[in-house]
């Protein structure tokens, strides 16, 4: 709101706000590690690969993901606050702490997990679970001088308990986003659980690979469904397996690996998509934290096994820099598909398959830009991929419009309404559609199953209004009603609308009130005028004259089928 405040729908003011955001995050993240492990080269490493990879780029070139950069945010606040609490603890630091943690729930919910990373962080590097783990953890973290932390204690009992205000933090988020997601478009109660956790486990395996070679991103991902094969999944799970045994096994002489691996794991839970949101298999955004973890478990074994090289810090520096200049370029170029929903769209149809949603989304460009024909080739082919794709077969249905081709797109409508039997535009625009075919009584039919769902729908009244009082046929005509209906319209639209009063106008005249009729239409054109609109204000003058006259209006459309919406 602030952004638009200041600086309207200007793009690159926006763009800028979130690359300041980043950076900041960037900036909190390098003084929070550093804080907490005093090792400040290994520290600088990780948020410089954090700040730079090309898996960031959708977190921070697309505007409406916000929620993630806000949020990267608040937690690396959360982590220094909490790296500040540790060293002299009060209650003043850790209402500190609860406040940055409830910022970053109320930024995006999947900071749900920070609490169980404030654990890790007990573990190492802040040493807080045992004397072993603090002379482990000191010994692997030999440039830590100077840090006092709390004395060790050998149960997690204090430090959990001393969790329990974050983790009710954290809960109650849960419980919030789990209820007003339930109407986000998904399909979890459609796929079955072991598709979705086949899925969790490849996508787990499938960042670590993003992560080391950052190609073929894109902004969508399909879902495999139940396409994933048997050792796909198989071998993503020894990795797993093995990667987390082997951590495990080492704990107590690195334990900055156990920690780094169970941060990406535990992070990524929320999103990972056992509870499906979204028709998405994996994003780019979801990596935004979790993979912080992986930077740690990189950065520092590599210090450690590299120990005894001559010169060790010189080729350490020189590689760093080589990674992050490589980083750097791809990130740029992955930047270079966001500059238009065009080339985003296109890139993702290049370097995914099956992808239903890159075709709709790419149809939807090409019917703002005219090129119909393009459009429709490419929304059948994504209806075709997802017959329940309902975005798709609406933006269809819209293009089929477009060429005159109306059977064709009261199929796809029809189906829509299916997918979507509450979907009360849908049924206005089928009613529209349907009275412009001629087909008047089943237009009338969707304008009541409208107000039916949504009982004060102004177009369906209306449109209904505009019917009972205007239709050549005899038996459609409804003089009470029409005025009823044309009332309640006005009524809602708060009057601001000026065709409302040539439909309120007709409906007076057909109920004989034409006194009633010329002052409304009268209105009508007053209102026509102050909001630029000359040829209604000249239809109401003719239809006047006509109420002068004592003879309602007749709409002869309604029996020849060229009709349009009368709102």
């Amino acid at each position: 709101m602030l952004d638009c405040q200041l600086h309207g729908l200007k793009g690159g003011w926006h763009h800028f706000t979130n690359v300041l955001l980043h950076s900041i995050a960037t900036l909190l993240l390098f003084l929070a590690l550093q804080q907490m492990t005093r090792a400040p080269w290994r520290s600088a490493f990780v948020a410089a690969v954090f700040a730079i990879h090309p898996l960031r780029v959708e977190s921070v070139a697309w505007i409406a993901e916000r929620k993630d950069v806000l949020s990267g945010v608040f937690f690396m606040l959360t982590l220094l606050a909490y790296a500040h609490y540790v060293l002299a603890p009060s209650l003043g630091r850790y209402l500190l702490v609860a406040a940055a943690c409830a910022f970053g729930l109320m930024s995006k919910p999947m900071l749900v997990t920070l609490p169980c990373v404030l654990l890790l962080l007990d573990y190492w590097p802040l040493g807080r679970c045992s004397q072993r783990t603090v002379a482990g953890a000191v010994a692997n973290a030999p440039e830590r001088r100077g840090f006092r932390a709390l004395p060790a204690t050998s149960s997690w009992v204090p430090l959990l308990v001393e969790k329990i205000p974050l983790i009710a933090l954290a809960t109650t988020s849960c419980v919030v986003t789990l209820f007003v997601q339930k109407g986000a478009v998904g399909f979890t109660e459609q796929l079955p659980v072991i598709s979705r956790i086949n899925n969790a486990i490849v996508t787990y395996v499938v960042y670590i690979w993003q992560m080391f070679w950052p190609a073929k991103l894109a902004v969508f991902y399909p879902h495999p469904e139940n396409r994933l094969a048997l050792w796909q999944v198989i071998l993503a799970l020894v990795i797993l397996v093995g990667v987390t045994t082997g951590t495990i096994a080492v704990r107590k002489q690195r334990p900055y690996l156990v920690v780094g691996w169970l941060w990406y794991i535990v992070m990524l839970v929320p999103v990972i998509g056992l509870v499906q949101v979204g028709w998405q298999g994996h994003a780019d955004r979801y990596t935004y934290l979790p993979q912080i973890g992986l930077y740690i478990m990189i950065s520092w074994v590599v210090v450690d096994f590299t120990a005894l090289w001559y010169r060790q810090r010189e080729v350490l520096r020189t590689c760093a820099l080589v990674v992050i200049t490589a980083l750097g370029w791809r990130a740029w170029a992955q930047t270079s598909y966001w500059r238009d929903s065009e080339t985003l769209f296109r890139h993702a149809l290049a370097v995914t398959a099956n992808n239903d949603v890159a075709e709709n989304n790419l149809g939807i460009v090409f019917l703002r830009q005219g090129k119909v024909d393009e459009a429709i080739s490419l929304l059948q082919a994504a209806v075709d991929l997802r017959p329940d794709n309902s975005p798709a077969h609406e933006n269809l249905a819209k293009a089929l419009l477009q060429k005159g081709r109306i059977p064709e797109a009261l199929v796809h409508y029809r189906q829509l309404i299916k997918l979507q039997p509450d979907n009360f535009e849908v049924h206005n625009i089928v009613g529209t559609v349907l009275v412009q075919q001629g087909r008047i009584r089943e237009g009338m039919e969707e304008w009541q199953k409208v107000l039916a769902i949504q009982p004060d729908n102004g177009n369906a009244m209306s449109n209904l209004a505009w019917v009972f009082a205007t239709a050549p046929d005899d038996s459609l005509r409804d003089g009470v009603q029409a005025v009823k209906l044309a009332e309640q319209a006005l009524r809602v639209s708060g009057s601001r609308i000026p065709i409302l009063f040539r439909t309120l106008a007709a409906a007076y005249a057909e109920n004989g009130q034409f006194s009633q009729a010329i002052q409304t239409a009268q209105r009508g054109i007053i209102l026509a005028n102050s909001q630029g609109n000359p040829s209604l204000a000249t239809e109401l003058r003719g239809q006047i004259a006509l109420y002068q006259e004592n003879r309602p209006l007749r709409d002869p459309s309604l029996t020849n089928g060229s009709a349009s919406s009368h709102n």
